[in-house]
């Protein structure tokens, strides 16, 4: 008889999820619509101009966000750069040997310098040979936080002590207090991973969510906590109090997504990294709305540490989201006498 249920529910879970899954579609792009870490119509140019070998595009965006004083897409399109130029630095070398004391072309420098030491067996001592670097785009500028992200970085990679870090974080805090980089590479230094505790890690982040502005991506730092004591996986020991912030972290991150308009890229990996949180913990239709308001923006993190294939994670997540809130919608859909509306029976 037990037996005979669970097949029946299954059998019902399994209809629920054929009728109700496409039209959970709505809203959604189409899979070969969504595109990992696209850039914006700023950055496109630039990356376009360095797979010619050309670097002027990429001073030109950077020396623009450094007038400006636009520390938050500095920073962002820093890490793309990098990114390429980990690949592809020719334009790079041509802009060093073109201006070897432009402050951008040092940054894109000293980040990509880092990058690589970082994927070094040789950690801590190929850190540490690419200080002078950090140093000199710090001291090329002084007014840019950005570098002093960089230096947070550092000091985590080199297992630089709490007092070498507070040091660092009070310079990056004096050009800029709500830096969202800046807070991300301190958080990552306080977590359990590294030279932290997880009651560390969202005491940090907690705070400084309460102390940002109003739509500061600052405030997506707890759940940057809860992602990392949910990717710490059999390691943690998750107390109810925990789980109790990691939901408060959620919330928190879904007030800011709504100040957002949907599909707007500059809150993107916030609202991946959200919908990551929220299917850990079970809130489908939640994480299917942040699917809805990420739209065709699927970012690197928070799926390439959990997989080789991040686009695909996302795919399958953004479709077994969907299939579990069908499977938990009623079977028959009623129409109401007038036919425009309906209710589920």
């Amino acid at each position: 008889m037990i037996c005979t249920m669970s097949f029946l529910r299954a059998l019902l879970r399994t209809a629920r999820m054929i009728r109700h899954a496409p039209q959970l579609s709505a809203g959604l792009p189409a899979d070969d619509e969504v595109l990992l870490d696209a850039p914006d119509e700023r950055l496109s140019p630039a990356l376009v101009a360095a797979a010619l070998g050309e670097y002027e595009p990429a001073a030109k965006l950077l020396a623009t966000t450094r007038d400006a004083a636009e520390w938050e897409n500095r920073d962002r399109y820093l890490g793309r750069l990098v990114t390429f130029a980990r690949h592809r630095d020719s334009w790079l070398t041509d802009w060093l040997a073109a201006a070897p004391h432009d402050p951008d072309a040092l940054l894109v420098k000293a980040e990509l310098a880092v990058r690589r030491a970082w994927e070094s067996p040789a950690r801590a001592e190929q850190l540490r040979g690419v200080a002078p670097q950090i140093t000199a785009a710090a001291e090329s500028d002084p007014r840019d936080p950005v570098p002093w992200r960089l230096a947070l970085d550092h000091a985590r990679g080199t297992h630089a002590p709490h007092t070498a870090f507070e040091a660092l974080w009070e310079q990056a805090v004096r050009r800029s207090s709500h830096h969202y980089g800046c807070h991300v590479a301190a958080l990552q230094y306080l977590s359990a991973a590294w030279f932290g505790s997880h009651r560390e890690c969202f005491d940090f982040a907690e705070q400084a969510a309460e102390d940002s502005l109003p739509s500061s991506l600052v405030q997506a730092l707890p759940v940057r906590a809860a992602f990392a004591l949910l990717s710490a996986g059999s390691e943690a020991r998750t107390t109810s109090m925990l789980e109790e912030r990691i939901d408060r972290a959620a919330d928190l991150a879904i007030a800011l997504s709504a100040t957002y308009e949907p599909g707007d890229p500059w809150p993107a990996e916030v609202r991946n990294l959200l919908a990551y949180v929220l299917i850990v913990r079970g809130r489908w239709e939640e994480a299917l709305e942040q699917f809805r308001l990420i739209g065709p923006h699927a970012t690197s993190f928070p799926w390439s540490p959990v997989s080789d294939d991040p686009l695909g994670q996302f795919l399958d997540a953004r479709d077994g989201v969907r299939l579990q809130v069908a499977s938990g919608m009623p079977l028959r859909y009623r129409a109401d006498h007038g036919g425009s509306r309906g209710h589920y029976a």
